[in-house]
């Protein structure tokens, strides 16, 4: 997926299009919900450029970047009229499922790793080559 990284840290919000290549990219945004999309871009900028986010409130434990993306989330559901998420809610809704999936993953690359292997093309594989 190809995008600008928006985080928040003791020097303030930053913008990246690259580094974050080992994240997990965690889908907010139903596909049918096409007048959100068009418009999240300008939301999360304008957003980014609020006072709460200067450098100087940042706090490692209690306004971070974590906080940041949910305090976005919640003006989002907010605009739509929606309740605002808590952080055990966003964590268990969002978070969880997509970390558990993952671990589950790296879990058998490193399996996979460490052993000898060897991959056998099905029957109807051979045939279409």
């Amino acid at each position: 997926i190809a995008g600008v990284v928006y985080n928040y840290d003791q020097e303030g919000v930053h913008m990246a299009g690259s580094g974050w290549e080992q994240c997990i990219s965690i889908p907010l945004v139903q596909p049918d919900m096409w007048e959100l999309l068009q418009h999240w871009d300008n939301l999360l900028e304008e957003f980014s450029l609020e006072e709460a986010w200067l450098p100087h409130r940042y706090h490692e434990q209690q306004h971070n970047c974590f906080t940041f993306a949910l305090a976005f989330i919640n003006r989002v559901r907010q605009s739509r009229g929606w309740e605002p998420l808590s952080k055990a809610q966003f964590t268990e809704s969002f978070l969880l499922p997509h970390t558990r999936e993952a671990s589950r993953y790296l879990t058998l690359l490193q399996e996979l790793a460490h052993r000898d292997f060897y991959i056998v093309p099905l029957p109807e594989q051979e045939q279409e080559s």
